[in-house]
């Protein structure tokens, strides 16, 4: 079978790491990946959506999948259905459920998901009448795609009215934030279930959970994702089936009913309240650094999933786990996140994998046949062990192979699922 994954991250080279496992996989490709990844897949640098469908068609590619939020939305999946292509990732119709985020509300609204309270707003002094009534924080939320950034917590009347006009003027998140929606500010702890769908079937992946801001403590302004663990504790087996007969089967049988059936990988962000989980968000693809933290447990054939995801015929018994748990640490560049510095000579990738991690490329290149800095996050740093802790220390000790100028990272991935395993003993 030949594989095409688009995109360029640590997500990216995770999947293709993956894909690289599966006995029926023959040749590998990514569009337009990373240098990180060229030792087991061909690095095709091509960029647009009709180059990509090109060079499928001509490549005769078996299986394509998508990283990236952006080329779902774009329909690129409707344009390889098109084509009789197989493509894992759902058309343009259901990736709106991360493309929109009052879209994905509106449908939880009407079938009866559990998420926050909310309302959606395009007109600025409506919006600020609104949030006088409203208690602090508060939670407002760019409607359109905004690199996982597009959500900020205002902590009382001023802030949230500063936020909803800078975001509606477009000075924020340009288009993205020309409507915005406004919820209630739930408390509890998050965690993240990935799903394998094949428009009918929904099979959870592993609970994982992301850290988010650049700080220790979760300190300091968001990030794409500075780390991630799996499973998260947080996510007993009592919550994972309520989430599922709550909210991942609920919201693939809607889509399914509303005339769009899922086929890919349903990802629900949710918040552990006093009520039970309730969805923080929904995206239409593997999140990232999740999905780093996730596949190193997986103990099935990914091509084959996937290709059953895309067939309509998944079934739960071809997806199994490992026992154990991974860690993720994510190396920024100085500067991330509100910039990044590049060029810079990566040191003791080779030494970090002698420590039996794993190094997944997410923002680097190569100069005169070194590694070198090329983006906010750069690596991610993943270990397996068979307790959280292990875990934690063994990625730990890969990051402390690793070194360039301004390297940067937090030094607490993990801690909170290792504290509520021990609060639970």
């Amino acid at each position: 079978m030949k594989v095409l994954v688009i995109g360029s991250g640590g997500r990216e080279h995770a999947l293709l790491w993956k894909l690289s496992q599966s006995p029926s996989v023959t040749e590998l490709y990514a569009v337009p990946g990373n240098e990180g990844m060229a030792d087991i897949a061909s690095l095709v640098p091509v960029k647009s959506n009709e180059d990509i469908l090109d060079f499928a068609r001509l490549m005769q590619i078996d299986l394509t999948v998508a990283g990236p939020e952006t080329v779902l939305t774009e329909g690129l999946a409707d344009q390889f259905e098109a084509e009789g292509l197989a493509f894992f990732g759902p058309p343009k119709a259901a990736a709106r459920i991360e493309g929109s985020k009052s879209f994905a509300k509106s449908l939880m609204k009407k079938y009866g998901i559990p998420t926050a309270a909310y309302e959606v707003f395009t007109d600025e002094d409506k919006a600020v009448e609104y949030l006088k009534t409203q208690s602090f924080p508060i939670v407002i939320k760019a409607d359109g795609l905004a690199a996982g950034k597009g959500v900020i917590i205002a902590k009382d009347l001023e802030e949230a009215t500063h936020t909803v006009k800078d975001m509606l003027e477009g000075n924020s998140f340009g288009d993205a934030g020309r409507s915005v929606v406004i919820e209630e500010f739930m408390t509890g702890e998050e965690a993240s279930v990935l799903c394998f769908c094949d428009g009918t079937t929904v099979v959870p992946m592993v609970s994982s959970q992301d850290h988010k801001r650049i700080g220790d403590g979760d300190t300091g302004p968001n990030t794409g994702g500075m780390g991630a663990y799996a499973p998260a504790p947080v996510m007993t087996r009592e919550l994972i089936e309520e989430a599922n007969v709550r909210i991942l089967r609920p919201m693939a049988a809607a889509m399914k009913k509303e005339g769009y059936p899922f086929k890919g990988c349903l990802y629900a962000g949710l918040m552990i309240t006093d009520e039970g989980p309730k969805v923080v968000e929904f995206n239409c693809r593997f999140g990232d650094p999740e999905t780093e933290a996730v596949l190193p447990l997986l103990d099935g054939d990914l091509a084959q999933i996937m290709l059953d995801c895309v067939n309509g015929k998944l079934t739960h018994e071809e997806v199994t786990w490992k026992d154990g748990y991974a860690v993720d640490v994510v190396l920024a560049s100085g500067g991330y996140p509100a910039s990044h510095t590049s060029g810079e000579i990566i040191s003791g990738i080779e030494d970090a994998k002698k420590e039996d991690c794993i190094v997944f490329h997410a923002g680097t290149a190569k100069k005169n046949g070194e590694f070198v800095v090329n983006g906010g996050r750069v690596l991610n740093v993943v270990a397996i062990a068979p307790t959280l802790e292990e875990a934690k220390e063994k990625a730990y000790k890969g990051v402390s192979r690793i070194q360039w100028m301004g390297m940067q990272y937090r030094h607490d991935i993990a801690d909170k699922g290792i504290k509520h395993l021990k609060d639970h003993q």
